[in-house]
């Protein structure tokens, strides 16, 4: 029998008989190369979509810090805390009874989202509305209707600056739903859906501590999934940044005045000519009757005109822009 050569794998074991353990060397090439999966609670979401979502809302908290500052006229810090995928049904049975459940849309994305607030949270905000001296209240109390309409004054702000903490993915227009207390009363998504929930510590004052937390369920986010990077945030919130310094400095000029000229015409004399000019002297210029004449800005040769009256005023009618004949 013709004899063949072997060439065993550096993972194979051999013991001092030849005998090899090849068991033990498929086990571990099995554990190096699996990866667990949890058929009843996937992930949806990967590392890097979590670590966008984690920048998106730093930059919330950040401007929602100051304008609550702003706001409530105290001092008001917010941090995120976590960013964590998980079921709905997971989630509501996480969060407390009494806590408040701001339901709203960012359109264009599809289905609802959910925005918790403690009451720790909640009733300094309502006493410093109300004109007090932004004290923790009753936590366990419902609202009545003027905290309600309060509430909700408050939370379409918030909303409004998620709005364009999103502008860096996509421009949206946030969308208030209703309030309700609890999470058990109207669902979001189904129970065993992915979501995704951001944790914030919000701290007012120097005593008061409260939570507040926004949750995405997969649907709402998966058609934008593909922008929920921190490569694209980061690139197109240098696009944004530039569009929106742009509106701003116009925003800013826009009522600066500038000097409007119009040339009714020119011509070459000479400087003995000139000296001997008085009234009643005619100059022939190189304008024709007919031909359209050129308004300058600051100077500058920037309009095709034609003169005309409107309430017993000249003036003149902007025709097309100057551009220089080749």
């Amino acid at each position: 029998m013709e004899e063949q050569d072997f060439n065993f794998d550096d993972n194979l074991e051999h013991d001092g008989s030849s005998n090899i353990n090849i068991e033990t060397a498929i086990s571990e090439d099995f554990k190096r190369g699996a990866k667990l999966y949890n058929f009843r609670r996937p992930d949806k979401f990967s590392k890097e979509h979590l670590k966008a979502l984690q920048d998106i809302h730093r930059d919330f908290v950040k401007h929602l810090a100051t304008y609550m500052t702003g706001y409530l006229r105290m001092e008001v810090e917010i941090d995120v805390i976590s960013v964590d995928q998980l079921t709905y049904e997971e989630y509501i049975c996480s969060m407390p009874s009494h806590v408040q459940n701001i339901i709203f849309k960012l359109n264009p994305l599809s289905g609802e989202i959910s925005m918790g607030m403690s009451p720790e949270v909640l009733s300094v905000v309502l006493d410093r509305m109300l004109g007090g001296a932004g004290m923790s209240g009753d936590l366990g109390k419902e609202l009545t209707q003027i905290e309600e309409l309060l509430t909700i004054k408050f939370v379409e702000k918030i909303i409004k600056i998620l709005e364009e903490a999103w502008g860096t993915i996509l421009p949206m227009k946030s969308e208030f739903v209703t309030l309700v207390n609890g999470y058990h009363t109207m669902p979001i998504t189904t129970s065993g859906e992915i979501v995704t929930l951001i944790s914030f510590e919000v701290r007012l004052g120097q005593k008061n501590f409260g939570l507040m937390n926004i949750c995405f369920p997969y649907p709402v986010l998966e058609t934008v999934l593909p922008k929920l990077t921190p490569q694209y945030i980061y690139q197109h919130a240098a696009v944004v940044a530039n569009e929106i310094g742009k509106n701003e400095t116009l925003e800013r000029i826009k009522n600066a005045e500038l000097e409007m000229q119009v040339i009714l015409g020119t011509t070459n004399i000479e400087i003995n000519d000139v000296l001997e000019l008085k009234a009643g002297d005619v100059i022939k210029l190189d304008q024709k009757l007919n031909e359209e004449l050129i308004a300058c800005i600051n100077k500058k040769k920037k309009f095709f005109v034609v003169p005309g009256v409107a309430q017993n005023r000249i003036c003149v009618k902007i025709m097309n822009q100057y551009k220089v004949k080749e």
